[in-house]
């Protein structure tokens, strides 16, 4: 069966570029990327540009307006993003049935971890990022929260065919259990949304020059401030609560933090968790996916899914990481 993006060549996106007045030197380098198709394209003479073919029937152009619009804000407010390119005032545009926008290039490295300087410098970053997002709230964007990200998931996931019918029971149960604990720490927990990036791993941060800044805000939407930092920690609890200390050292130089959201780091997790697998399903059709998530496909995936959601519940009951 053809999926959409099969008929995205690469002459196909030389054309669309080259709709826009921009000559190419017929150089096209796909780039890493799921969700939609990113390509790096050769400009005669000129640095290349990024050209991003937005997946179909995902945002409507109301959405992904609203990302380049708040991309934009945040380039005017010198947080270092990378902003869509304009055209007689526009930054999407359409060819041949498919909607994209135009990127300048940024290169760069994957931050460390385990860096104290640069966790304190991310946390600058985003406190940045969060003092423009609570001006104002998205109008087409979704709001993170224990619907979407959870039970929409979940459901998903049992009405469809890729858990196997020995693993169902057990993961429904546990993911089941997951959710009600997770959405009664939400409801207890006050945290106004605000816009976020929304999807701060960190292979959506960059280091050039020592300097960090974020790319791809295509799952920009509201949600609570934690939500941005959470993906930053990783080790033992002693050093969660270091690097934890490091962000918001960092973070409150621009926007204040409120201690309360903490607890909402393990909630937040979980529903990452579900949605994850979710998004797998939801896109297998795509033959980039069954190639390069083969692993999807196998009990053994399933198997370690339900392990994974018995610890995070667990995780769930612990007491939350907290500020020195």
């Amino acid at each position: 069966m053809s999926h959409p993006f099969d008929a995205l060549t690469p002459d196909l996106v030389l054309d669309a570029v080259e709709s826009l007045g921009y000559l190419s030197d017929a150089r096209v380098l796909a780039l890493n990327s799921y969700e939609n198709r990113v390509y790096q394209v050769g400009i005669e003479d000129e640095t290349p540009l990024i050209a991003k073919f937005y997946r179909p029937d995902r945002w409507s152009d109301a959405a992904i307006l609203e990302e380049h619009a708040f991309t934009l804000e945040l380039a005017e407010d010198e947080v270092p993003v990378v902003p869509p390119l304009l055209r007689d005032g526009q930054s999407l545009f359409a060819h041949a049935g498919f909607r994209f926008a135009l990127f300048p290039r940024r290169g760069g490295r994957a931050p460390e971890p385990d860096n104290p300087d640069q966790l304190y410098r991310f946390g600058q970053l985003i406190g940045r990022l969060h003092a423009v997002g609570a001006r104002r709230p998205f109008a087409h964007r979704e709001t993170l929260g224990i619907d979407n990200f959870g039970h929409q998931a979940l459901a998903s996931l049992l009405d469809g065919p890729h858990l196997p019918a020995s693993l169902r029971p057990a993961y429904a149960s546990v993911a089941r259990h997951v959710l009600e604990r997770s959405e009664a720490i939400l409801a207890a927990t006050p945290a106004l949304p605000i816009r976020l990036h929304g999807d701060c791993h960190p292979g959506n941060i960059l280091v050039r020059d020592e300097l960090l800044h974020l790319v791809d805000l295509d799952d920009c939407r509201m949600g609570p401030a934690v939500q941005d930092l959470w993906m930053m920690l990783a080790g033992s609890r002693a050093e969660r609560t270091a690097q934890l200390a490091e962000l918001v050292d960092g973070y409150q130089e621009f926007f204040d933090f409120d201690p309360r959201q903490l607890r909402l780091i393990e909630p937040l997790r979980a529903l990452r968790l579900i949605h994850y697998s979710a998004w797998l399903a939801r896109r297998w059709d795509d033959p980039a996916f069954p190639a390069s998530f083969p692993w999807f496909a196998s009990e053994r995936y399933w198997g370690d899914q339900i392990l994974t959601l018995r610890e995070q519940l667990a995780a769930l009951e612990e007491e939350p990481l907290r500020l020195f």
